[in-house]
């Protein structure tokens, strides 16, 4: 649905400056609540684009949704983004999916039982320098250009599967985001042998009070000690005193 009207005139906004939004992405969020409240009526629910309520937490299990994660590439016609769903329980993803379809691309994870993207297995690099890892980004600071800066998609969930992929070596983010931003990808990405923390290395949880987490790091097992030192200095100085 939401590839097929991408190209068509629909209403945008902006919820904040420099937040994008538009129809398709409340038509989507829609869609996908109606079909995923079919499946598994019980589950809680957290959207981006719905109104958040406290009765999730009462809920043994939780639906978290990114209707369209990179709303300014699909608004630009672009291909980098998705659809993004992931399954809590227990506070961690259990299933997790992104849909692609401007790439072609369905990634899906399951605990325990792996990741794939379009069936394929996926396993995360085996690097074990930090120095020349591969960071999507389209343009880096001077103190980590030693890094090597490869195409970004404008959603950081498909970013985060590149690195489950092996398709880049590091994801970083050190400011407070939403849980619905790395649900599905956290999961593809663990499943896929990545190692997957907060920008302070503690373990992500799911279906806090806030619905927010501070940062993200996803990044080949080898380096993600060496990336959470060198980022722990901006870590620190991005967190409230």
């Amino acid at each position: 649905m939401a590839l097929s009207r991408q190209q068509e005139a629909f209403d945008r906004w902006e919820k904040a400056p420099g937040n994008p939004v538009c129809q398709i992405d409340l038509d989507a969020d829609q869609l996908i609540r109606d079909r995923l409240s079919a499946i598994d009526p019980e589950a809680g629910w957290l959207s981006e684009e719905s109104r958040d309520s406290a009765e999730r937490l009462t809920r043994a299990r939780l639906w978290v949704v990114d209707p369209i994660d990179g709303t300014r590439d699909y608004l630009r016609g672009r291909a980098g983004w998705a659809v993004s769903i992931a399954l809590v329980a227990g506070g961690r993803p259990v299933i997790g999916v992104l849909d692609a379809p401007g790439r072609g691309e369905h990634w899906r994870a399951q605990a325990g039982k792996g990741a794939w993207r379009n069936g394929v297995p996926l396993r995360a690099a085996a690097r074990t320098e930090l120095a020349g890892a591969r960071v999507p980004a389209d343009s880096l600071p001077q103190v980590d250009r030693d890094l090597a800066p490869v195409a970004k998609p404008n959603s950081i969930a498909l970013r985060v599967a590149m690195v489950a992929a092996g398709e880049a070596d590091l994801v970083a983010s050190v400011r407070w985001g939403h849980e619905w931003d790395v649900a599905a990808a956290a999961l593809i990405a663990a499943e896929a042998g990545a190692a997957v923390s907060d920008a302070l290395g503690r373990p992500l949880r799911f279906n806090s009070t806030s619905g927010e987490m501070f940062g993200v790091l996803a990044s080949a097992p080898g380096i993600h000690a060496a990336a959470l030192d060198r980022l722990k200095a901006r870590a620190e100085a991005a967190l409230p005193r």
